[in-house]
């Protein structure tokens, strides 16, 4: 490269970098003021619609007003009105905006009630005191996620920590609100942690390590596989392989349990080092991760032998296929039963990052539900 292509290389990515930085901060910015907002809006509709000074449909009539004196306004249609009173109202308590709505009553107290109104304070969500909780909460998490985030985690998450879980891993991942809404759909925050795994110690990356772990579930229900279709042989004799036959038909499916930005690589995947040949079920690529993940199926009970035999693919993939600037390859069991204080004992003993999970088929739902039988001889015994 010549010295004049290297001088306007380094200055597009100094000016690139520049107006991502400058982008970033303003797109910042204005988040933090339209939430502010918000916040301040909603408890003014919220003091009002809730007291009973505003009559029934007040808030329809008022925004197709404000429809009408300000031509084009977004975000201010009946359901978001009622989505910011419904931000106010989750948050208030643990903003410590309440002593604050209790002054605005004092302070209108004389009014007639035909008059009375409140102002909407603006500041209201930056001033507040907050309260301390259980979960790590950081100010600058909450005030970087849009109002559609916030309000997909009020409506999903009741618990006020399981929000500041869902806060922090949308911060930190970067979630869209479709990808958001498909995390909450998957429960994560009653998963996390439960999986049983040494991620935190066999990847260097801290980030990484916490993304793998909020990754993988402790256990799979893979709904689309129904023993009963995989062959007319006994079920007891029904094999990984089989198991694996239809996870590979219904990959997509199997990707979207598993979460986004998986790539399937293959099954059977061909290894070999030093003339001896494996061949790991089935192999896929994580875009998040960076890094190639195998996928070990077990048709029964969890057993020691297999974090060996995971641990072997794992180093020859490492050694053998894994690019460069790709993180350590990721293994998971996945079996139908497993000890999970039994398999972390275990897992810490390897070096390569691993994690058990178990699994459920239709067949596994079936018979933890009533017979047809069963709930007939309940209606009769209620008739």
């Amino acid at each position: 490269m010549s010295k004049s292509a290297t001088v306007i290389r380094d200055a597009v990515i100094v000016i690139k970098t520049a107006i991502l930085q400058s982008q970033y901060k303003a797109s910042k910015e204005v988040n933090r003021e339209q939430l502010a907002l918000y916040f301040g809006i909603g408890q003014y509709i919220s003091m009002n619609s809730r007291q009973g000074y505003w009559g029934m449909n007040a808030i329809e009539a008022i925004s197709e007003q404000l429809q009408k004196e300000l031509p084009g306004l977004r975000g201010f249609g009946i359901r978001n009105l009622k989505n910011m009173r419904t931000f106010y109202e989750e948050w208030q308590d643990f903003f410590n905006s309440a002593a604050t709505a209790a002054e605005l009553k004092a302070d209108t107290q004389n009014l007639s009630e035909k008059n009375h109104k409140f102002i909407i304070d603006c500041d209201l969500l930056m001033c507040s005191n907050r309260q301390p909780m259980a979960a790590k909460f950081e100010i600058e998490e909450f005030l970087s996620l849009g109002f559609s985030h916030h309000i997909e985690i009020l409506t999903k998450a009741k618990d006020v920590n399981e929000r500041v879980f869902y806060i922090h891993q949308a911060f930190i991942n970067q979630w869209n609100k479709y990808q958001l809404r498909d995390i909450l759909k998957s429960d994560l925050y009653h998963h996390q942690g439960e999986l049983p795994n040494n991620f935190a110690k066999t990847i260097p990356d801290a980030r990484t390590a916490l993304q793998a772990i909020a990754m993988f579930k402790d256990e799979y229900l893979l709904d689309f596989i129904n023993v009963e279709e995989l062959g007319e042989r006994d079920k007891a004799d029904i094999d990984e392989r089989e198991i694996e036959k239809a996870i590979v038909h219904n990959v997509k499916n199997f990707i979207m349990k598993f979460g986004r930005d998986f790539t399937f690589v293959g099954n059977q995947y061909h290894l070999e080092k030093y003339g001896h040949e494996v061949f790991p079920d089935l192999l896929f690529y994580n875009r998040e991760l960076a890094a190639l993940v195998v996928v070990e199926l077990k048709r029964g009970e969890f057993k020691p032998a297999y974090l060996g035999q995971l641990s072997a693919y794992l180093r020859i993939l490492d050694s053998e296929v894994k690019k460069p600037f790709e993180n350590p390859s990721v293994g998971i069991i996945l079996c139908k039963q497993a000890d999970k204080s039994f398999v972390e004992f275990l897992i810490q003993g390897y070096e390569n990052p691993m994690g058990v999970a178990t699994y459920k088929t239709v067949e596994d739902v079936r018979k933890v539900l009533p017979t047809e039988e069963e709930l007939r001889k309940v209606i009769d015994e209620e008739l």
